[in-house]
């Protein structure tokens, strides 16, 4: 049988014995400070107040008692122990006193012995048994008609280290300390989407009725509903109940009982042990009150008092676990409600898009999005050659083929070519994935007969258009940008723009697979051929006359491939000298 602690029982008799004929600790508000800072009372306290929510600690297979006095005969009781993080075993027993615990005490101090030996008959003592419990639901001890004694609350962990938290009150019907749930507690699941769920429930009488300051808090995980908010709260590894001082007033939800009460056995009184014992127990300690790392698949949201709210940025078809809590904002307590679980719904399938053996394909994206497209060879191939044009920015390219092996998965700017290693009859699946900036465009070809001419004309690395400053006149500007090896056409547009035009409105509108066209002759300044066998010389310049002084152009450069693609370089813009 679990043994008692000399050190609590002794505090509990030595006060009943004084006939302090006041609960314990008092709920004078004043007096009942002045005990917590009395170190010399309170430094073993097993002691629960009355009327306060304390919060505590087991370690595993460790028992705790915690003790409180009931003066008269027939006094209301209410009793509440709320397992965080594990479940709990705890009983709740009515302990017979000495007969000399009863008499008016004499004010002086107790020889040792004879406390000793008061405290060894309360021990043995195992008293009425009230209330037995075991789980992790919160359990409640409600008596209309209690007889006045030494009531004994005892707890257990046999799972692992647990905290919990524990409200006994003499006055019940006046406290009320925990939210009232409605008369209907279930949370409901009133719209569902793909990323989105929203619940609506009834409202805590406590708040519309009661007037007292009430907000809900909704949690969210993969796992399991929870049955207290603490329990939630351990999970997330966020719940630093035990690490505060107590706050002034009624409110003791932080104050930390969980330290008090590590003392050695009733038969240990020397010294050096119980240093040694207590150091042991407070580096066990401070191991237990570590930090827990942070779980990111449970959510904790405090709304306010509005009784409906949409969760967002969930997974499609994933089930989540909502739990709702109405917590008083003065006390810091808490009460669930039925929680509820919903599976979002899943992804719209995409339509695959078929790729023909040698055709460009135009391919849009939205921001973020994601599309498929499937080439299935008619003929016998050993490999594939894939040319994709990312028109605006940077693309996702990733090719399985049929047989599920990964052959290219690469970000993708500009015009790109690969090669595939292919398999007779195979098939291939390619999946786009899109900016998080914006939406994306794309030309995508593939085709069986890699030795082909290529569908997108050759682009060299550098894609600017260079303006010369000093070349610069009140009707002309003159501007070179670079080639390649490859003879390909190039066309020269302009195009007069407002004062206000800058550089963020220019990269908006730098769509690579808008060609010529798209735009108006009127705008078309000329076309020439261009190329050079040495890389170093294959540049070309170019002076655009008939402008007007002080205006400012966008001039862009297209380069037409042997099929008839282009792709456009960077825009350029240019301003005359306003005088000459």
């Amino acid at each position: 049988r679990m043994r008692l602690k000399t050190g609590s029982l002794g505090l509990v008799l030595m006060l009943i014995l004084e006939a302090v004929s006041q609960k314990l600790p008092t709920r004078d508000e004043g007096l009942f400070q002045m005990q917590i800072r009395d170190k010399a009372l309170f430094h073993d306290s097993s002691i629960v107040p009355d009327g306060a929510e304390i919060s505590g600690y087991l370690f595993r297979d460790t028992p705790k008692r915690y003790y409180f006095v009931v003066e008269e005969d027939n006094t209301p009781l209410s009793v509440t122990v709320t397992p965080c993080d594990a479940p709990l075993e705890w009983k709740l027993t009515l302990q017979e006193l000495p007969e000399e615990a009863s008499g008016e005490g004499s004010g002086e101090p107790e020889p040792l012995e004879q406390q000793k030996q008061r405290e060894q008959q309360v021990t043995a003592n195992e008293g009425t048994e009230l209330l037995s419990y075991k789980g992790n639901d919160v359990e409640s001890f409600v008596s209309t008609s209690s007889p006045s004694g030494l009531y004994q609350l005892e707890l257990l962990s046999t799972e692992k280290d647990s905290n919990f938290k524990v409200y006994a009150t003499t006055t019940p019907e006046s406290d009320q300390p925990y939210p009232e749930l409605p008369y209907d507690p279930r949370v409901d699941v009133t719209s569902l989407g793909r990323t989105t769920v929203t619940l609506a429930w009834k409202p805590t009488p406590t708040g519309s009725v009661m007037g007292q300051p009430v907000q809900y808090c909704v949690v969210i995980n993969k796992e399991h509903n929870f049955k207290s908010l603490c329990a939630a709260e351990a999970k997330m590894g966020t719940d630093d109940a035990f690490m505060f001082a107590p706050k002034p007033g009624r409110d003791f939800s932080p104050f930390d009982f969980a330290h008090f009460g590590f003392v050695p056995s009733e038969n240990d009184f020397s010294k050096a042990r119980s240093l040694a014992a207590n150091r042991a127990l407070n580096s066990k300690l401070s191991r237990s009150f570590s930090p827990k790392p942070k779980t990111s698949d449970i959510q904790k949201l405090c709304i306010g008092n509005k009784n409906i709210f949409t969760v967002s940025d969930l997974k499609p078809d994933t089930q989540y676990y909502f739990d709702v809590f109405a917590v008083n904002v003065a006390t810091n307590t808490s009460t669930a409600y039925v929680g509820t679980f919903a599976r979002t719904k899943e992804e719209a399938r995409q339509k695959t898009v078929e790729l023909k053996d040698g055709k460009v394909a135009d391919v849009f994206i939205k921001r973020k999005g994601s599309k498929f497209l499937r080439f299935a060879p008619v003929s016998s191939h050993q490999r594939v050659a894939l040319y994709v044009h990312a028109c605006l920015d940077a693309v996702q390219v990733q090719v399985r083929r049929g047989d599920g092996k990964l052959l290219l998965s690469q970000n993708v700017e500009g015009v790109r070519h690969f090669q595939l290693r292919g398999k007779p009859k195979a098939k291939y699946l390619i999946r786009l994935r899109g900016s998080r900036r914006g939406a994306s465009t794309l030309k995508v070809l593939a085709s069986t007969r890699p030795g082909g001419k290529q569908p997108f004309p050759a682009l060299p690395e550098d894609t600017r258009i260079k303006a010369f400053d000093k070349l610069r006149t009140c009707s002309s500007v003159t501007v070179a940008w670079l080639g390649t090896q490859e003879r390909n056409k190039y066309c020269v547009y302009k195009r007069e723009v407002s004062e206000g035009y800058g550089e963020e409105q220019r990269r908006r509108e730098q769509n690579q697979c808008t060609g010529p066209e798209t735009r108006r002759k009127s705008e078309k300044v000329l076309c020439k051929y261009f190329h050079s066998a040495n890389l170093q010389k294959a540049v070309t310049t170019e002076t655009i006359t008939g402008l007007e002084a002080g205006k400012t152009y966008l001039l862009d450069v297209y380069v037409v491939g042997h099929s008839g693609h282009s792709v456009k370089y960077q825009s350029k813009l240019v301003k005359t000298r306003k005088y000459c």
